[in-house]
């Protein structure tokens, strides 16, 4: 592993929306969470969305990710996300 490769880690934000609240989507999503290498937090938003904050491997939250929506899928309507590279700043995965 090089220099650039420690000081910078995959960092995904995602929204979902639909019927996410109310649903156990959070608990569910950390569950989902203990089966990958992974930070993160998840929370409920004041208009009903659902957001995600997740880094790790590009790969593993990738995978994280789509498990989410796997298991949601009769609950989620629309996903959004942006992804970027940055300092580590999570860690373990909670419920905000």
């Amino acid at each position: 592993m090089d220099e650039m490769s420690r000081a910078e880690i995959y960092q995904r934000t995602v929204w979902f929306s639909g019927r996410v609240q109310g649903v156990g989507f959070r608990y569910t999503t950390m569950q989902i969470a203990r089966e990958f290498e992974v930070s993160g937090t998840v929370s409920n938003l004041m208009d009903g969305r659902v957001h995600l904050v997740v880094e790790g491997e590009s790969s593993e939250v990738d995978a994280f990710v789509q498990e989410i929506e796997n298991q949601m899928e009769g609950y989620v309507r629309e996903t959004q996300s942006e992804s970027s590279f940055g300092a580590p700043r999570l860690r373990g995965f909670k419920i905000i």
